[in-house]
């Protein structure tokens, strides 16, 4: 049986270190900052992680919406606090946000049947 959590994990550490193995100082350093971004500060990391999932919605990016609702998931948000969340994502990113909407309800519910299982 497909787990497509694990295989989204998987894929993304692969390749992850292939690009690190060799990246230039501007790679590393973009990297570094996104990482340095999501970290507690004024805004705690549950609500950056909230805001980069609305961002990454609105931008289309399924990759982005992926590890967000993971992280978000760990931060111990709810499907309806997601979904509230990515309803915003859609009122601003328009109709042409739906399919990426399916996608991360989808993903959701993969979150959620890992944990039950």
């Amino acid at each position: 049986m497909s787990n497509p959590v694990k295989e989204f994990n998987d894929y993304r550490s692969k390749m992850n270190e292939r690009l690190l193995k060799n990246a230039s100082t501007t790679l590393k350093r973009i990297y570094s900052l996104d990482n340095q971004a999501y970290q507690e500060g004024t805004l705690d990391r549950a609500t950056k992680e909230l805001l980069g999932l609305v961002a990454s919605t609105v931008l289309r990016c399924d990759d982005c919406v992926k590890y967000h609702l993971e992280r978000c998931y760990a931060e111990k948000f709810t499907k309806s606090q997601v979904m509230e969340a990515l309803e915003i994502a859609t009122l601003v990113g328009g109709t042409i946000v739906i399919p990426h909407l399916r996608r991360a309800y989808e993903f959701w519910e993969a979150l959620e049947s890992n944990t039950n299982s």
